[in-house]
């Protein structure tokens, strides 16, 4: 039951989403949706610590409301993505 009203608060744009900006890579990652801010707050540490793991660096971190359209961002003036960067496979994302 308690999908089914995430699912509508993120159609409004109401659900609460954990979004991650790190400087290096310079990348915006976005979580969620969560149906509450502590369901966000709590599960933002197994965030942090996938992409330390996958080196990371600059991490700051914000629980927001928001809807957004992509969840991964890379920054423009990094160039052209390749085979040579990757893409970091994080396991703290519910499924």
């Amino acid at each position: 039951m308690k999908e089914v009203f995430t699912k509508i608060l993120q159609t409004l744009g109401l659900a609460f989403w954990v979004e991650i900006v790190t400087e290096s890579p310079q990348c915006t990652y976005y979580f969620g949706p969560f149906f509450t801010e502590e369901e966000a707050n709590a599960a933002k540490g197994g965030y942090i610590e996938d992409l330390e793991g996958e080196g990371a660096q600059g991490i700051f971190v914000t629980v927001k409301r928001c809807k957004p359209t992509n969840l991964t961002i890379f920054d423009e003036g990094m160039g052209e993505w390749n085979d040579s960067k990757r893409i970091p496979t994080l396991s703290g994302q519910p499924s």
